[in-house]
Order: C-alpha cells, then structure tokens, then sequence
C-alpha cells in the first residue's frame, strides 16, 4: 500500500495545489497497456489526490467574544484538472472523524458548464473490522462516501465548520481531495460492442475461476436459473448445507470481468468466512445521478477509490445493485461462497454487503433496484440454509453501536444501521426491508 501523506494546510498547500499531479502507479503515462497483461479496449484509470487548503475564516457564531474564535474554512478554489468522474476526501487515521459540510462543484467536460454545491456524505461507515487483515499495516485510511458527478474536468472544494459549534474540532490530518477517473472498457460499458477475447491476467484467472463451475472462465455474466435449477445447482456450491430446500431462483450477475474490474489493483489473496448468515443492505451514498449505462464506470470508479483512496484490499461491497435492478459481483471470491467484505463496521463475518447504487435518505429507492435485493437475498440466503424473515445472533466485532464481544440479534436481511449508529442504507430504502424479507421468503418457496 502507498505510504500515508502528511497533513497540508496553510499557504504551502495553496502553493501546492497549482501544480499539476500525476496520476498513480496504476496508470501508465503515455504508454499504451500490453495486451498480455490488460484485456483489449481496457484503459486503467487514474487518481489525483489534491491536498486541501486553508480557504479563509468564518465568524464565531457566539455573542462571547471572550470564547468565540474564528474557525477555519477548508478546501480547494475553482480548479482545471484531469477528466474524472467521482471524488471523496480522505484522511490518515481511519479512527478520526471529519466534522463539518462538505461540499463540491463540478465542470462538466464538454459543455463547460458547473454544477450547483452538491452535499458529500461526511461519514463513511462501510469499513473494513477493526481485527480484520485488511486493517493491519495496509494504512487504512478515514474517508466520507465517494459522489458521482459525471465526466468533469474542473472541480471547486469546500468544508464548512458545522452550525453553532462553539469549539470546532480540528480537522483530521492528511485531508485530500480524491479525484477518480474510472477508465473505459468498450466491452463492458452497456451498448458498446464487445472487445475481441484476449489472454486474461493471472488475477483476472483467479477472480474468474472463484465463480466456478456457476460460469465459465472469463464470463461476463452468471445466468438467471428458475428455482428448480437453482436448487440442484445449490450442491454443487461450496460451503452450503446439505440439501437446502430452499434456495430462491438465482438472479442474473454480471461479474468482475463484465464491468470491467483491473485484478491487478486489489490484493490477490481471498478471504472467506464460515458462512453467511446474515444480508446488510446499504446505499452507496454516491448519489443518484447516474444512468444505468454508466454504472458499470460507477463501480470501476468505486472500486478504485477503495482500494487506491481509502487502502482497502478490495471494492467493500459484495454486491451492487443499479437502479434498473441489475445485479454486479462486488469484493472478488466467488458470489455463491462467504466471502469477507468490508461494509458493516463490527458484523463483516458470516455476511454479506448488499449496496444499492444511490442515496435514499430523502429520494425513494427504484422498484426494479428493491426487487432486486430481494431476489438476491432469496438466493444468496438459501444456500445457507437462512430463511430472510428470521433472526440470527451476531456476534459484534466493535463499533460505535455494539462493543467488541456484544451478542446482537439481528434481522437475517438488516440495515446497515441495525449493526451501526448510520442513516445508512437511507430511511426510505430502511423501509422498504420489512417488505423485501417477505417477498425474499416467497421466492424461497417458504
């Protein structure tokens, strides 16, 4: 993992922040890929990460002018930059919060045209366990949730201290502005022709082969089966209880390779759970403007600022879900096997993250999307021999609702904010999980 960058603030980062940066080590500068290594028609993509400056001071909000200080506005003026498409800001310690609104203005590419002040959500609770091997020596970083924006060449940065904070807190060292250009992959993007075969990667072989035998090497998609077919199917998965009964139809998954993951970023070992006993659903947070033709560019996007921003060893999410209801293969290891992710902050063992692309807290989540998760859990559940309108007892890892050791019930398809303090998943998707256990359980044939 890159080494931690050290905390600019003050007039050497606003010096700083005119110079142009380079992009990662992932992207190669002006050579092209070799197509031993990269799939044809694949570009890597790149990161720049822009240290945040001091921008200038607001008035104390107190009439005590004995104990009101001025309290520092952060960020980045009106700025020309490399095209990219989603952002977040990040910060060393992981452990450390960033108190204040965050907010962005985006150009788009093209028309030149600005975006209105959008919101970032200032906390990012889908985070890898404290005792989990992604969090030792990998440098793990803090971070808010990364917001699409759209192809944009020119971005504008703000934090303001929050409302009324007569002591605002000192902002988390190493504050940077992560700017993510996704890449493109013609043959995965949604009405583009596919790229001609070519040898796949050894990391690429591997994420592949961890789906087998529900898909051959190098497939695009896993294919939708009717119950029946699902139930038979259901033997031949690892892992799975002898027999299950009831195992939902599985729905149709569009893997790694079909949105075009570079194997090459993550960390290549897998690791696995005992089981899965349990479904979180999430919101991504990265806001809801995106078509479904480009979530495909969303998850690269993501997947590259977890691993790349945020020194995760991999995308956190074991599955996405855009708002046309189309199902993606998220944390590499196999979609039918429990694989550990990075989503529920103390309950990432024996379950699985379920993300809907978007941000439901005030915006109802699309039917198809809904549907979706349920049909998912149906089938995800059910090789595990869990019925979706139970309960299960989770044993907590630490975090700020339940200790380290705590005993939790849980509903088997919870909200994020049932193992977290979170408005995760979004009090308008939160809703809706009372209604997707039951149709979960019909599909089981429960």
């Amino acid at each position: 993992m890159r080494p931690f960058l050290a905390s600019c603030l003050g007039a050497a980062c606003t010096a700083a922040i005119a110079l142009p940066f380079a992009p990662d080590a992932g992207a190669a500068a002006g050579r092209p890929p070799s197509p031993t290594t990269v799939r044809a028609g694949d570009l890597p993509g790149s990161t720049q990460s822009l240290p945040v400056a001091v921008l200038g001071a607001v008035a104390p909000q107190s009439t005590d002018r004995d104990t009101a200080a001025p309290s520092r506005t952060l960020g980045l003026p009106a700025r020309t930059v490399r095209p990219f498409s989603l952002l977040g800001v990040v910060w060393d310690d992981a452990g450390a919060a960033l108190h204040g609104r965050v907010q962005v203005r985006a150009r788009a590419t093209g028309s030149g045209a600005w975006s209105g002040w959008q919101d970032v959500q200032t906390h990012n609770d889908d985070v890898p366990d404290p005792g989990a091997a992604e969090r030792r020596d990998s440098g793990v970083r803090g971070s808010t949730a990364p917001l699409w924006v759209g192809d944009s060449d020119g971005v504008q940065l703000r934090i303001t201290p929050e409302s009324g904070d007569r002591a605002p807190s000192a902002p988390p060292a190493g504050l940077r502005l992560e700017l993510v250009d996704p890449g493109t992959r013609p043959g995965t993007d949604r009405g583009a022709q596919a790229d001609p075969p070519t040898p796949l990667t050894p990391e690429a072989t591997a994420a592949s082969a961890a789906n087998a035998p529900l898909a051959p090497l190098g497939a695009t998609e896993i294919p939708a089966l009717d119950q029946a077919a699902s139930q038979a199917d259901a033997a031949a998965v690892e892992g799975s209880p002898p027999g299950p009964t009831h195992v939902g139809p599985r729905p149709r998954i569009v893997t790694r390779a079909g949105w075009g993951a570079d194997e090459r970023l993550r960390e290549k070992a897998f690791i696995h759970t005992r089981t899965v006993r349990a479904a979180f659903i999430h919101h991504s947070g990265s806001g809801n403007n995106y078509t479904c033709a480009q979530a495909p560019s969303l998850i690269r996007a993501m997947y590259r600022f977890h691993v790349k921003s945020n020194h995760w060893r991999d995308i956190g999410y074991n599955f996405l879900v855009d708002k046309c209801g189309t199902v993606y293969e998220g944390r590499a290891g196999g979609v039918a096997k429990p694989v550990m992710g990075a989503h529920t902050l103390g309950f990432n063992s024996d379950s699985t993250g379920i993300a809907i692309l978007g941000a439901f807290t005030g915006t109802e989540p699309p039917k198809p999307a809904v549907d979706a998760v349920s049909k998912l859990a149906a089938w995800k559940l059910g090789l595990h021999g869990v019925d979706p309108r139970g309960t299960v007892q989770m044993l907590s890892g630490g975090g700020n609702r339940y200790p380290k050791g705590a005993k939790v019930q849980m509903h088997t398809i919870a909200g994020h904010r049932d193992g977290f303090h979170t408005d995760c998943p979004g009090a308008r998707l939160y809703n809706k999980l009372a209604t997707a256990r039951v149709a979960a359980a019909h599909l089981q044939g429960r």
